[in-house]
């Protein structure tokens, strides 16, 4: 039986081209699940279409056309994506009026404290009330700003975000993490006490087969590793143990720290999917706690950091700011 070729005896034609630079979260991935995972305002972009674009040649791995859709990224590399006229445009996210917690901010670069239950970026089934909703809306009067949001938190994960203001600015922080030049630093409350007290997970992470919505430690997913340190312990109820550890990502992979501590053996407290539903809590009591970088322009070095919410310092009766 021969295998007929899916390639397209046309190239289709082009509406614009998308380009970046492959982060973290995309390396050693596929080259067809790193374009769904970019490409975003394409509507319901599935990964056989984006493998019909790598094999009509509208795909570009540094500067040569990609070979097939199965290569893995590395951490770095200049992609291009020709998107085809044809492709149906996800609706624009429009600004709304919203509270934003500003914690840093300078004509290319914005910092804030997301609050936990805040969507970040819009989605086919949310297109508003988002974080990006707000961040449009407040800066609907600078001619320039086109935001792209760097560090993508969970709904229910409060924190640090940063937005890039310019495209310039987002290119060079997106080399600047894939180089290791951004260090990313959470709270999370676990259930039990990790031990070692200080220590490194290594697990690898891909998505589970039966449900793409989760991640699973897995062989042959890509390599991922967290550093850990736990700051205290406390009993609660006379018997449960808690712990507020502090936790590095070295690579920063969908769910990372909540799978690789679930993993582990200390569920976050209150993560739904990965550990347990709590009555003290109603979600992951994760933290994105400290950022440092260099500013994307004049390369100084920026540290920021927010203090742990209320509900996460009542769940372990610490006050580490």
């Amino acid at each position: 039986m021969v295998r007929r070729s899916r390639r397209p005896t046309k190239a289709p034609e082009v509406g614009n081209t998308i380009q970046f630079h492959a982060d973290r979260g995309d390396a050693r991935l596929r080259l067809d699940q790193v374009i769904v995972r970019r490409v975003t305002d394409v509507s319901r972009l599935s990964r056989g279409t984006a493998q019909l674009w790598i094999e009509s040649g509208a795909v570009t791995v540094d500067g040569r056309p990609a070979s097939r859709p199965s290569i893995r990224v590395r951490e770095g590399a200049a992609i291009a994506v020709a998107i085809p006229s044809s492709a149906t445009r996800r609706a624009r996210p429009e600004g709304e009026p919203g509270p934003l917690a500003v914690l840093y901010e300078d004509a290319s670069l914005l910092a804030l404290n997301k609050p936990p239950g805040v969507v970040v970026h819009p989605t086919y089934k949310q297109l508003s009330g988002t974080l990006l909703n707000a961040i449009l809306w407040h800066v609907r009067e600078r001619g320039d700003a086109r935001p792209g949001i760097l560090t993508r938190l969970d709904k229910d994960t409060s924190g640090i975000v940063i937005v890039a203001l310019t495209p310039d600015a987002h290119a060079t922080m997106q080399r600047d993490a894939a180089a290791g030049r951004i260090s990313k630093h959470y709270l999370a409350v676990v259930a039990g006490t990790p031990r070692p007290a200080r220590g490194r997970i290594a697990l690898a992470l891909g998505r589970d087969t039966v449900d793409r919505r989760r991640v699973v430690v897995t062989t042959g997913g890509a390599a991922s590793e967290t550093q850990y340190e736990v700051l205290t312990s406390t009993v609660r109820g006379g018997r449960d143990v808690l712990s507020l550890v502090r936790c590095e990502l070295v690579t920063g992979r969908t769910h990372q720290i909540r799978v690789h501590l679930a993993s582990s053996g200390w569920p976050i407290v209150g993560d739904r999917v990965y550990g347990t539903v709590d009555d003290a809590i109603p979600r992951q009591a994760l933290h994105a706690w400290r950022v440092a970088l260099p500013h994307p322009v004049t390369r100084q070095p920026i540290e920021l950091e927010t203090p742990m919410p209320e509900d996460m310092r009542k769940l372990i009766g610490h006050t580490l700011t």
